[in-house]
């Protein structure tokens, strides 16, 4: 049968979704675009906020409208965080969670072949194993994104994670290892490490998220491995002492900050203030040199007064992020937020959300700024019109114009200027 893929959410989910691709390929069946005819398309929902829950709905009733005859499958954290709520989907034939992906592959086969609709969602266990099968096409041009850690056990007031992805579990480190060697055989030199709480990789193994980086940079043929989103109160000094020793380590920090005031830290059930995170940003930047600091915030959290949310626009300003994802609070049944006093009206959301946006922007192009006249190698992933882009190590994108096509080269760079998101270079060498 012919499989349409529909991903909503995070990089976690995505690759999950290819895992899925290729779990139908093995078992016969044919991936198609969510475009073309297919006998059966399987959508991976999100459920990070109300919104995405939304969107998710919204997607099964579109592919079940615009596809009658087809195969609709429901899978994901939506489904596993409110199973109730999914299985009311009535135009969705097969609901399954996100605990095992050839579930996912037999349920939809089951129902081709007699039509019965197939409602299971298995809990997550306490002593559950990393199960998502190693995959070998889930990259961005030359980058590869390879998933290592499940679960999440900080139950921070605001998030439903917990309940849809379960306890930590850890991929082992030998697999890491097989799954690069395969990545750079398909021809990826740069790796970016992902999870849904990175850094509580190896918890259950005693194991840590270096030795998931190093296992990485073992082989020869992969140049460059980056990580994705990281909690603050996990990154010790003996942590980035090892990723600093790390020659193929990119300094591009993504540290989860979410409110730059205490008090609502406090409410958030964050397990640091802003003054250690002061700290650590001030550590990384002293012992990686033109790091990237990336952040997300979240305004409009319940209780958030003007004076908090005052406090958290300066901080964010005084740190000087390279970029800030900037989302509103969005209330979630089953959370303890959602049941907090003084929630925060979306008009406030918007205001504060839009105040953010202007100080990120311009905490972003002064960090840009403050490259120009420096050199950095840069991996280029595309070319068009003669304009080369790639990224830094610290993932800043970088254009050049030359007259050679450069993808997938890494050559050294010296930053001229730079314009919104941007910085504009010249190469240092002529390329062969």
């Amino acid at each position: 049968m012919n499989v349409a893929f529909y991903t909503l959410g995070c990089k976690v989910n995505q690759y999950e979704t290819e895992a899925m691709r290729e779990a139908f390929e093995a078992a016969g069946h044919t991936a198609v675009p969510d475009s073309a005819d297919f006998d059966a398309v399987v959508i991976n929902s999100c459920t990070v906020t109300a919104e995405s829950d939304r969107k998710t709905r919204q997607a099964v009733r579109r592919f079940r409208k615009e596809h009658p005859s087809a195969a609709v499958v429901l899978t994901g954290c939506m489904s596993q965080a409110f199973p109730e709520k999914a299985e009311a989907l009535a135009e969705a034939d097969v609901i399954t969670g996100n605990t095992d992906i050839k579930k996912t592959v037999a349920y939809t086969e089951k129902f081709i072949a007699d039509g019965v609709r197939t409602v299971d969602i298995s809990s997550h266990p306490q002593k559950e194993r990393f199960n998502t099968p190693a995959i070998k096409g889930f990259a961005e041009r030359t980058r590869a994104y390879m998933k290592i850690e499940d679960g999440c056990e900080r139950y921070c007031t605001y998030c439903i994670i917990p309940t849809a992805r379960g306890y930590v579990r850890s991929k082992p480190l030998d697999e890491i290892r097989s799954e690069a060697e395969a990545l750079c055989a398909a021809g990826f030199t740069e790796i970016v490490l992902t999870g849904i709480n990175l850094t509580a990789y190896g918890k259950e193994t005693g194991a840590g998220l270096c030795d998931a980086v190093d296992a990485v940079s073992a082989v020869s043929g992969i140049k460059r491995v980056r990580l994705g989103s990281l909690e603050p109160d996990h990154m010790s000094d003996g942590m980035l002492s090892r990723l600093a020793e790390n020659k193929k380590f990119c300094p591009q920090f993504h540290l989860s900050l979410q409110s730059g005031c205490d008090s609502t830290l406090k409410r958030m059930n964050r397990h640091y203030d802003t003054a250690f995170y002061s700290d650590l940003v001030q550590r990384i930047r002293k012992m990686f040199p033109f790091a990237a600091i990336t952040t997300d915030v979240m305004v409009g959290f319940p209780g958030e007064t003007k004076e908090e949310f005052a406090e958290s626009l300066g901080f964010v300003k005084k740190t000087g992020f390279a970029k800030v994802h900037i989302f509103a609070y969005s209330r979630r049944t089953g959370t303890i937020a959602a049941a907090l006093p003084n929630q925060v009206s979306r008009a406030q959301k918007a205001e504060r959300s839009h105040a953010m946006s202007e100080a990120a922007l311009e905490c972003e192009a002064e960090f840009l700024r403050s490259m120009t006249g420096k050199t950095f190698p840069v991996l280029f992933e595309s070319c068009e019109d003669g304009v080369n882009e790639g990224y830094t190590p610290n993932y800043s994108r970088v254009k050049v114009s030359c007259g050679s096509r450069l993808t997938g080269r890494i050559l050294d760079v010296k930053i001229l200027s730079a314009e919104k998101e941007c910085c504009i270079g010249v190469l240092t060498e002529i390329p062969e």
